[in-house]
């Protein structure tokens, strides 16, 4: 399906209006999985061209994603990932959750950016970051699509290793579903209950009775009610 190349307009307008210098891309992945942890992406790419057939990590086939997140990683002026846990999501919820793990991110790159380009519509990284948030933003900004790339192959990798470790999480296909609700990851739970990579404060658990009683309840029900939009996706 044809798309639009990303572009660093975003990233021109914020040097031209606000004066910075060094503007992160960052993008999330695991929002919406059930099990493992969500991880975040910054990204620093200055005003060069990018590699070829950049765009939203889920618009890009596995083999050619693997392929140009290691093009990338050499090709980008810095980057830096960074994981809240799921016993983190469970203590926090996921807003503050993906704030925890963006911070981790942006303090691990070698220059603290200036600016920071936050792909969808909501800031949940908020002050003291100057932030320009852009919907679809890994599909039109240059940065927050590398970011996005380079998240989502890291991230896989971490959940295909936790398919094949000793601990017998074979069953849950963590390799082919990243740890969102996949059938076979469904059947699983159901069979075998919840890991310690699971996400125990999600509202699965309430349709498997034979495990609903390990379910964590969050301390504000505001955050859960947040979080209640974005516990049913198929993104792998």
């Amino acid at each position: 399906m044809p798309y639009e190349a990303p572009t660093h307009t975003v990233e021109r307008s914020l040097r031209a209006t606000t004066g910075a210098r060094i503007v992160a891309g960052v993008d999330e992945v695991g929002r919406g999985a059930w099990a493992g942890p969500v991880t975040v992406c910054a990204a620093v790419t200055g005003l060069r061209r990018p590699p070829e057939g950049l765009t939203d990590s889920k618009l890009i086939t596995p083999k050619r994603r693997t392929a140009l997140a290691a093009e990338l990683e050499r090709w980008v002026t810095a980057y830096a990932l960074g994981d809240a846990s799921p016993q983190e999501i469970d203590e926090l919820g996921m807003t503050a959750a993906l704030r925890l793990a963006a911070v981790r991110a942006l303090e691990g790159l070698p220059v603290r950016p200036d600016a920071v380009i936050l792909d969808g519509k909501h800031d949940y990284l908020g002050s003291p970051w100057q932030v320009r948030t852009v919907i679809k933003g890994d599909q039109s900004c240059i940065a927050v699509a590398a970011a996005s790339v380079i998240a989502k192959v890291r991230r896989d990798a971490v959940m295909a290793e936790l398919g094949v470790e000793s601990g017998g999480y074979a069953a849950y296909a963590f390799g082919a579903n990243a740890g969102y609700p996949s059938p076979v990851h469904k059947a699983a739970l159901e069979e075998l209950g919840p890991t310690p990579h699971h996400r125990l404060s999600w509202s699965y658990l309430d349709a498997m009775p034979r495990w609903s009683h390990l379910k964590k309840v969050r301390l504000s029900a505001e955050a859960a009610a947040l979080e209640s939009g974005g516990q049913l996706g198929f993104d792998f």
